[in-house]
């Protein structure tokens, strides 16, 4: 859907964070502009306790939503687009997996991603789509822990791209399609 991540209604929202969990710009910045400083408080603990050195690109962790309408927020740390020669797809996957994965453990029953990486941190989002699609499908073909899962993009030009990934989705050619 077209929209406001930090405006979804459901369990638990990702934030395509950066590594020091204190915020910054895109969705970081608003998630926690708009959930208040409990998120930020959170983080920091996460961070003395847990990650001294920050958050390890394709980690995540959990917090609590703040003012959100979420009850939860997922962290996680994409790669920066190193024109593909760093893993960053892998990396780009296991933000995915591994969020989806939280909330498995947690309980929870429906998630909303944006697109991770694909802003400042400069992952083409049409090989970013993809990826995206297609671990969530491996994901939910192998769990039935969660009943609802959301990709929220921001601008018109990024649904249209999701969209587009969606259709060709296990199509022949399509980065999931068999050999």
């Amino acid at each position: 859907m077209q929209g406001d991540i930090t405006n979804q209604a459901v369990d638990a929202i990702v934030n395509a964070a950066n590594s020091t969990l204190m915020g910054g710009g895109g969705v970081d910045g608003a998630i926690h502009r708009n959930g208040g400083p409990a998120i930020l408080e959170e983080c920091r603990l996460i961070r003395q306790r847990d990650f001294p050195a920050g958050l390890p690109r394709g980690e995540a962790i959990i917090t609590g939503a703040g003012n959100l309408s979420a009850k939860h927020v997922i962290h996680t740390v994409g790669p920066i687009w190193h024109g593909g020669r760093e893993n960053e797809a892998q990396v780009l996957s296991n933000c995915y997996r591994r969020s989806l994965e939280l909330a498995k453990a947690k309980g929870l029953y429906s998630v909303a991603f944006p697109s991770i990486s694909t802003g400042a941190y400069g992952y083409p989002i049409y090989g970013a789509s993809g990826i995206a699609l297609k671990t969530v499908k491996e994901f939910a073909e192998r769990e039935d822990s969660l009943a609802e899962v959301r990709f929220v993009l921001f601008s018109e030009h990024d649904f249209r791209v999701y969209l587009r990934a969606l259709s060709s989705l296990g199509k022949p050619g399509s980065p999931d399609s068999p050999s």
